[in-house]
């Protein structure tokens, strides 16, 4: 790649800020645009006295190596916070209770999640030959038809509210868990994929086991800042709005900042906005909006609300990650997690840190309800679920009115448009949440092969 090209990277969450710093790195000249006055979107930790609070996620799971060395470029391996052993739990509401989920499976015949006829048809899944499906089919049909109704039930529907704040019966099996869709292609039981999957990561000499669940000694916010510092302050343009694009021969980019508004040309220009943005955006020279469709992507609002309780108050032992409500269980909240039991330095001594997560897909007016009826239901559940008596002595309200892209039944057509507008407009490159995953660890990678792309010289 030629030192001297010149690259636009619009959008300023994980995804572009990892593009620019990548690029950057690699000897381009970049100007990263963002249209609030922070970088970093929903990753953001806010130090108050003892009390550390997360916005948006809690944990990161690193599980590549080009993460690993991120980190180490960034200089955070000091900073590194790995999940306690206390938070070794994920528990699941079984009848009102949370009972911990099998992690092994000695544990699995043990547990109480599921009954007999359930833990069998598990070990049957074993059996399963490859297949090829027609067509797409929701994640609850894709799962259900290995292991049946009753871990779609407590394992799958909790597990998709934790991480989607979805419904599975909704969410398309190809494009919300693509590595699962191609074990089934290629082996036919998950169960005997996920195993070949470990043998050939020990065989790589990976270590064994589960990525190590991890974030920073001041929270996940601190890799959107250091990635910020890296790219320089003069690179980053907050405050700034994209007008439009102007394709040609170089890419004309109209911006606006403080009712002053610029144009200023870039060889090529990588999009990391979230789909509302994407479908707004003007690309061309006549108003053209070619991905204007992605305006129907449903982002369903959440609610997340830190509580800081001592610990006397609360009965339950915190000896986990969390816990999640499966929609059968019919309660008014996605999960809690247990904050302080899973990274130290999150509350002070002999107190305990609460997250307890609120609205998604099927509870919309809990995503965006005030802070007074949010503590109210909060209460309420936590008392029933965990024993948690009395009133917090801390609280604090982050909402996301358009948190999570749902990768529904039919996302394909999504895909297929931002696939077909970069093959439109040579130089332009697209990527993020919206394409390539929801998870920080997903945006993370998509920054990462963004600009390798052009590094590569596509």
């Amino acid at each position: 790649m030629s030192a001297a090209l010149k690259v636009a990277v619009i959008g300023g969450g994980v995804t572009g800020l990892t593009a620019a710093y990548r690029l950057k790195k690699a000897g381009a000249t970049v100007q990263l645009f963002e249209a609030s006055d922070r970088v970093g979107g929903p990753v953001q930790s806010v130090r108050d006295g003892e009390w550390l609070v997360e916005a948006g996620p809690n944990s990161l799971q690193e599980n590549s190596a080009d993460l690993t060395t991120l980190i180490t470029e960034l200089n955070l391996d000091d900073h590194r916070a790995t999940a306690q052993l206390i938070a070794k739990n994920r528990y699941i509401l079984k009848g009102g209770q949370p009972v911990a989920a099998p992690a092994s499976p000695p544990a699995l015949l043990s547990s109480k999640l599921f009954s007999l006829g359930a833990k069998l048809r598990i070990f049957r899944e074993l059996l399963q030959r490859p297949r090829v499906r027609s067509a797409d089919v929701s994640l609850a049909d894709f799962v259900g038809s290995h292991f049946g109704d009753e871990l779609v039930d407590y394992g799958l529907n909790p597990f998709v509210s934790g991480i989607y704040a979805g419904d599975p019966t909704q969410l398309s099996a190809r494009h919300s868990f693509p590595s699962l869709w191609k074990i089934e292609q290629e082996t036919g039981s998950i169960i005997r994929g996920q195993i070949k999957a470990a043998q050939a990561k020990r065989a790589a000499g990976a270590p064994s086991g589960p990525p190590p669940i991890i974030s920073f000694d001041e929270g996940l916010g601190l890799l959107p800042q250091a990635l910020a510092t890296a790219i320089g302050e003069k690179d980053i343009g907050l405050n700034t709005r994209i007008k439009a694009l102007i394709p040609g021969e170089r890419w004309g980019v109209v911006w606006n900042r403080g009712g002053d508004t610029q144009v200023e040309e870039f060889d090529r220009v990588v999009l990391t906005l979230p789909a509302k943005p994407l479908a707004e955006l003007t690309i061309g020279s006549r108003g053209e909006r070619p991905l204007a469709e992605l305006a129907d992507i449903i982002y369903p609002s959440v609610s997340s609300l830190f509580l800081g309780y001592r610990r006397d108050q609360v009965q339950h032992p915190l000896d986990g990650f969390g816990v999640l409500m499966p929609q059968t269980e019919h309660r008014q909240v996605l999960g809690v997690l247990f904050s302080s039991s899973l990274f130290a330095g999150r509350a002070p001594a002999d107190h305990v840190a609460l997250t307890v997560m609120l609205g998604g897909v099927h509870r919309p007016d809990l995503g965006q309800a005030d802070q007074a009826t949010l503590l109210e239901v909060a209460q309420r559940e936590l008392a029933e679920i965990l024993g948690v008596s009395g009133d917090p002595v801390y609280q604090q309200l982050n909402q996301w009115p358009r948190a999570i892209p749902q990768y529904n039944l039919g996302y394909g057509q999504y895909l297929q448009a931002i696939k077909s507008c970069e093959q439109a407009h040579p130089g332009l490159l697209i990527g993020g949440q919206v394409r390539d995953g929801i998870s920080l660890t997903n945006c993370i990678s998509a920054g990462q092969r963004l600009a390798e792309r052009i590094t590569a010289g596509d």
